[in-house]
């Protein structure tokens, strides 16, 4: 492979992994709505669109796959193929994240918890992503750092949402008259909601890492990885 050709597909891998972070959080944010609206065709959507996100990882692991078998990098160029492998593989999994939610929407029938504010943290995990992938595309290490410390916030928010709703369950007494369905149903409604918790603590993980592996990446730094 010709030196400017190389160069050229560095360059090509970086915009690449960045539309890929722009696909994977458009899911994300559709499969929010979807679950906040109760919308079965948002839903659909995003869990349909899986393949394509799925799709993308896969070309681009073979692209990362190219570009050190044709080439044989070293030092920082390496640092930046290995950075956008592991990259792309949090990418993939914020995308099966999304489908989550999109799948939780469609089993969804009520807010059991409707003080438990899912969408607020929600926001903060996407911001995270988007300021992280905002780092990897400039080069910004100082950026790194800040998205950490916003996890320790998403971590802390995410584990008083579960306690309330772990809380209010074991303190809640069930109507006598409440038939064995509406249990069933009421235990699969607090079920779905820890879960969408979980995943949405996840997505603030995923964010981490991609800074971790940029700070990495700009400054040959493992500082944030854990």
């Amino acid at each position: 492979m010709p030196r400017d050709s190389y160069q050229e597909g560095l360059n090509s891998l970086r915009e690449d992994v960045l539309y890929m972070s722009e696909v994977v959080l458009e899911r994300l944010r559709l499969g929010l709505d979807a679950l906040e609206q109760k919308d079965e065709e948002m839903a659909r959507e995003v869990i349909e669109g899986d393949h394509e996100i799925n799709q993308l990882y896969l070309d681009l692991e073979q692209d990362c796959i190219d570009l050190l078998a044709l080439q044989q990098p070293v030092a920082s160029d390496l640092r930046f193929i290995a950075a956008s492998f592991k990259i792309i593989t949090d990418l993939e999994r914020i995308g099966d994240l999304a489908t989550n939610l999109g799948e939780y929407s469609l089993e969804a029938e009520r807010d059991v918890y409707p003080e438990v504010d899912i969408q607020e943290v929600a926001d903060i995990t996407i911001e995270m992503v988007e300021n992280a992938m905002d780092a990897y595309g400039e080069e910004d290490a100082d950026q790194c750092y800040t998205i950490a410390d916003v996890d320790d916030e998403v971590d802390e928010r995410c584990e008083a949402a579960s306690e309330t709703v772990v809380r209010d369950l074991i303190e809640r007494e069930i109507d006598a008259d409440s038939s064995e369905a509406e249990i069933e149903q009421l235990m699969a409604d607090v079920s779905r909601l820890l879960l969408t918790i979980r995943d949405i603590e996840r997505v603030g993980d995923h964010a981490v890492n991609i800074a971790a592996r940029t700070l990495y990446m700009v400054e040959n730094d493992d500082d944030l990885i854990y």
